[in-house]
């Protein structure tokens, strides 16, 4: 029987904390009148700017050379775009039992958001599995969230992200997808400057959601949407998002084994397949919630760290199994409590290298080094 393996330190995002910080900044200080019509004006353009340096920064080419394993990219997508979306919808029977509908709303929202991309190459690589393939999967998840997770969100969303009127998705087309078209455009010739001032860029990414975060929230003090949360709620959707994360990654696990692919990829199915982006999130919950955004991205938040600690004890078990898939016995289970023998194979990632840095301009082949 093994026995409970731990990492020495769970990785706690310090991007989490100044999300949190800036969370109760605006519980305390929220913009009111002029300053709330001024956070809001900046928030739009930091939106619209996110997604423009997404947009430059996202190497179509590598994604489309990698696909050639179409079936694990299509894998990927399926969870990410199908079996989320179908297990949020499906978690609707929970309410008003265990979620209220503004809680509900931001767990749907949370199912149709886009994989991530870095951490699901650093957990990838931690756990010996297929880096190209998770990195490919990653911008192929990127690419089909600008248009899917709006479209997806005004569809089993309705009235909660503004349906589909007009206006919406006017909104959608100019701060999210006509930024990210006009970052792809200029790539070739902003990618240079992009690469050689990369720390810059990152702390603007960082700045630039606080902003939104703080915006949304202010508007959310404003409209009283607080109080319709209370403690026993919170602890309630927290395990409900367990539950999510737990159901995904036993799907994804296995899944990929019925599906026929080796190990290796099965990791790389693992880790792509059951991450969602705090970074693509948060701006879009921005423009398709506006006040009713504070609730909506909550569950997002609490979820990226969720994934954050749990798969860096499974990428770490992942690492010490061995490396066929004899053992893929009734021990070897998706969970990340589990643990593996400790045989200490060298080349094994750093625990502080899984902390997501999704707003990072670092491109996303060298998180698999």
């Amino acid at each position: 029987m093994r026995r409970p393996h731990l990492p020495a330190r769970l990785p706690l995002d310090p991007y989490v904390l100044a999300l949190l910080g800036t969370v109760g900044l605006a519980a305390l200080l929220p913009a009111r009148g002029a300053a709330a019509a001024l956070a809001d004006g900046a928030s739009t353009a930091a939106v619209a700017l996110l997604f423009f340096l997404y947009g430059a920064r996202l190497s179509t080419r590598e994604a489309l050379d990698g696909f050639r394993h179409w079936r694990l990219h299509l894998t990927v997508l399926a969870c990410t775009f199908l079996l989320f979306p179908l297990l949020g919808l499906a978690a609707r029977g929970l309410v008003p039992t265990l979620l209220t509908p503004p809680l509900y709303s931001g767990l749907l929202f949370l199912c149709l958001v886009p994989s991530t991309i870095q951490s699901s190459i650093a957990f990838t690589s931690m756990a010996r599995g297929n880096v190209p393939a998770a990195i490919c999967a990653g911008s192929f998840s990127s690419l089909a969230g600008i248009l899917l997770t709006p479209l997806l969100a005004a569809l089993l969303l309705g009235g909660h992200a503004g349906g589909f009127s007009l206006g919406s998705l006017l909104k959608i087309v100019l701060q999210l997808l006509l930024p990210f078209l006009l970052g792809q455009f200029l790539r070739r010739w902003v990618g240079g400057f992009l690469v050689r001032h990369k720390k810059v860029l990152g702390r603007v990414d960082r700045g630039s959601i606080l902003l939104v975060v703080y915006a949304a929230f202010s508007a959310g003090m404003a409209a009283g949407v607080w109080q319709q949360v209370s403690l026993p709620r919170l602890g309630a959707l927290l395990l409900v998002e367990a539950a999510l994360l737990g159901v995904m990654l036993l799907v994804t696990w296995y899944g990929a084994k019925r599906l026929g692919f080796d190990r290796a990829d099965r990791i790389a199915v693992q880790f792509a397949g059951s991450k969602k982006s705090l970074a693509a999130g948060l701006p879009m919950a921005s423009v398709l919630f506006g006040a009713q955004a504070s609730l909506a991205v909550l569950p997002l938040m609490l979820f990226h760290q969720m994934q954050l600690m749990v798969c860096a004890v499974l990428a770490r078990r992942r690492a010490e199994d061995p490396l066929d898939d004899a053992d893929d016995d009734a021990d070897d289970v998706g969970d990340a409590g589990g643990a593996g023998d400790s045989r200490g194979r060298g080349g094994e990632l750093p625990a502080a290298r899984v902390v997501e840095v999704s707003w990072s301009s670092q491109h996303p082949a060298r998180q698999a080094r």
